[in-house]
């Protein structure tokens, strides 16, 4: 993966380039490109992880998330890891999500009380390719559930200065073009990778978003892991292969 054109030539920070994590491609040609993850779901049961058994099964080595017409939800709900809160981390998972479908992966998060299975903190966006029509679709930008909503959209960079205020500190790309990068109702590999208050979501191999969280008072340097089934029509998602490597 390199770095995008578009950053070095809209003069992005040196800030950012020395914070956002090195590319998968400056790895030795010898090192295991998972070489330190450790796998958070066993392919056969939701051993480690909590949720409605409503919306949530494991099928076909895979944990699926399902709305029915006969179990459509009212307020977004999670499945969350129950294995540890993570700072500074590598995320992996592969997903596949049906037309009208939409989820997220959350990190960071904290666990709300006046519902439950309900999480707020950071989310890597991921919706159908009916959801919302391009280049309005919202997979892979930086969303905070239930706290300070659109932090980056889709090749944006973005900077989030004391009181939620948002400073472009660069571009990676134009969203439109990179929805090309989004495979429909196929699977794609989602990477998160959160160090300090730099928080990148990579999709395919492409980078899609970039938060640099400088609004100390809101922010979150820790928090849990979920995946999410959201308030809509019926709808399915898919996720495989968690794995997680610690920083």
């Amino acid at each position: 993966m390199k770095t995008p054109p578009g950053l070095l030539a809209l003069g992005l920070p040196a800030l950012l380039l020395a914070q956002t994590p090195p590319p998968v491609a400056a790895a030795k040609p010898n090192a295991a490109p998972d070489a330190g993850f450790v796998a958070l779901f066993d392919g056969q049961t939701l051993a480690g992880w909590d949720g409605d058994p409503k919306y949530w099964r494991v099928e076909h080595g895979c944990i699926v998330g399902e709305i029915t017409p006969e179990t459509i939800v009212k307020r977004n709900t999670f499945l969350i890891w129950r294995g540890g809160a993570p700072g500074d981390f590598e995320l992996k998972v592969e997903y596949r999500i049906t037309a009208q479908g939409n989820s997220g992966i959350n990190y960071r998060s904290v666990e709300l009380t006046d519902a439950k299975w309900s999480l707020a903190g950071y989310q890597q966006d991921i919706d159908g390719s009916t959801r919302n029509k391009p280049p309005l679709r919202h997979t892979g930008q930086n969303y905070e559930e239930r706290g300070r909503t659109f932090l980056a959209r889709r090749g944006e960079a973005i900077r989030v200065d004391p009181g939620a205020k948002l400073t472009p500190v660069g571009s990676l790309g134009d969203p439109q073009e990179l929805t090309r990068f989004i495979k429909n109702e196929d699977w794609n590999e989602a990477h998160i990778i959160a160090r300090g208050s730099t928080l990148t979501h990579i999709l395919n191999g492409h980078v899609m978003s970039v938060v640099i969280d400088d609004d100390a008072k809101n922010r979150q340097a820790a928090g849990l892991i979920g995946v999410q089934v959201h308030v809509g029509p019926p709808m399915k998602v898919e996720y495989r292969s968690f794995r997680l490597k610690t920083l």
